[in-house]
């Protein structure tokens, strides 16, 4: 990996950080080649502080570290993009990610927390809220129910039923995490670990 750190005239390359598991983009720092060095060599991803003119272990106050995964360079060699896993939060005001909450993971994501407010807000005239309140067994039929009509459209030959009958059965699965105080982040966990 040859990283033009010369292109600039500080000597430094922006690094962008990825969250490993769910791709977010986390943050944006610089280095230079001693801080690029430091972080192959720990783990744990140093920046140049370009306001305390220094090397800057992210987490170095707040024990918020970013485990190293992957380091990559782009085509035109300055660019770094490190995919890490974040201890806790990344930006210094609080929030996940310096560009947005933890929730910005995708539009699935998404959907969860809105069907998670209109069960606690209660929103009458929510199919939602309407299934959810008709319990547990209910709502596990609906998604045994749409589990078979998937399976049985995945036996014939049209795509915009099978994909809509596949959007119905993660829309009420999601609905049944809910039910059973889950959350789609616990579900993506156990697919990570199994993945390793």
């Amino acid at each position: 990996m040859n990283i033009n750190f010369d292109k600039s005239q500080d000597g430094l390359v922006p690094v962008i950080i990825q969250d490993d598991r769910t791709l977010q983009v986390l943050m944006l720092g610089y280095m230079n080649e001693e801080a690029l060095e430091k972080t192959r060599q720990e783990g744990i991803v140093t920046f140049f502080s370009r306001s305390k003119n220094r090397l800057w272990t992210k987490g170095e106050e707040s024990g918020n570290f970013l485990t190293v995964k992957s380091i990559n360079v782009d085509c035109d060699q300055d660019t770094i993009l490190i995919k890490a896993v974040p201890k806790d939060i990344v930006c210094h005001t609080g929030s996940f990610s310096c560009f947005g909450n933890k929730d910005s993971k995708g539009f699935l994501y998404e959907l969860e927390d809105k069907i998670s407010r209109r069960i606690d807000e209660k929103t009458e005239g929510s199919y939602t809220y309407s299934l959810y309140q008709r319990g547990i067994n209910k709502m596990v039929q609906k998604v045994g129910e749409e589990a078979v009509e998937l399976v049985i459209e995945a036996k014939d030959n049209n795509d915009n039923l099978f994909k809509n009958e596949a959007a119905d059965l993660l829309y009420h699965f999601l609905i049944l995490l809910k039910a059973k105080n889950f959350s789609l982040q616990d579900i993506e966990e156990i697919l990570i670990s199994r993945n390793r």
